[in-house]
């Protein structure tokens, strides 16, 4: 039982963790430019995610990077990617007629994806502990921890530039994200399997992929001069590449 509580708790370190970036994010004084870069960075953390979710994925599926060799596998990705972008599609075109997807629904989204990818985290931890794999829970431990603290700019960056960032929406939201961790650490610790992890990661690469068109829309959409268009065009190809080189960082550990 002992072990099952400190399981419990480090996994709930790490799912508090992502609360560490809300200070930034809330901050007054992200305004113009900087406000374009944290954006940016946000996307290209997403585009990260996205190919290391994929990357696991592919490895439990087949152990190389061929594909269709585990073919029930193969059929649980394809439905669960397709279903929550089709789901997610259908939710915001209701009745025939696209609503056009607010700050908040984009932020929702990330955040449930970003809490799919993080209860699968989970059962990786939770899967290694009861393994007793000591040094695998270290690595695994620092480098889920220090992923979740940058998880929280992708979820905020719908609401950079607005008035009003509502800091307890954006704490809900980053709850969403990251408490899902402590979820799948005390699951792991019972029980894990290859279906569960390949389902949880389809259903975020669909909800990213869904997530991440408006959020490039709203960064390629043109400035009021053609100054101003062109500084855009550039900090936003700037911190698209610094996102993912972060991502990339972060996850190096």
């Amino acid at each position: 039982m002992s072990g099952l509580l400190e399981l419990t708790l480090l996994s709930l370190v790490m799912g508090l963790s992502i609360l560490l970036s809300l200070p930034l994010v809330l901050s007054r004084r992200l305004r113009g430019s900087a406000i374009t870069v944290v954006n940016a960075i946000a996307i290209g953390l997403l585009v990260f995610i996205l190919a290391d979710i994929f990357a696991n994925v592919a490895g439990q599926n087949t152990g190389s990077s061929l594909f269709l060799t585990v073919p029930v596998d193969d059929l649980l990705f394809v439905l669960a990617v397709g279903g929550a972008f089709v789901l997610l599609d259908f939710s915001e075109h209701r009745g025939g007629r696209p609503s056009g997807i607010s700050a908040t629904r984009t932020a929702v989204v990330i955040a449930l994806a970003i809490g799919f990818q993080n209860l699968t985290e989970g059962l990786v931890f939770g899967s290694a502990w009861q393994a007793d794999k000591i040094g695998l829970l270290t690595v695994i431990f620092v480098g889920f921890l220090l992923q979740n603290i940058t998880e929280g700019f992708p979820i905020s960056s719908p609401f950079l530039g607005e008035p009003d960032r509502r800091p307890g929406l954006l704490v809900l939201l980053f709850l969403i994200g990251g408490m899902p961790t402590l979820l799948g650490g005390v699951t792991g610790y019972f029980f894990n399997s290859n279906l569960l992890d390949i389902l949880f990661e389809g259903l975020a690469i669909g909800a990213i992929l869904y997530a991440v068109l408006p959020m490039i829309r709203v960064a390629f959409r043109p400035g009021a001069t053609p100054e101003s268009a062109a500084l855009k065009l550039r900090l936003t190809y700037l911190g698209v590449l610094l996102g993912f080189l972060i991502g990339f960082g972060v996850n190096a550990f």
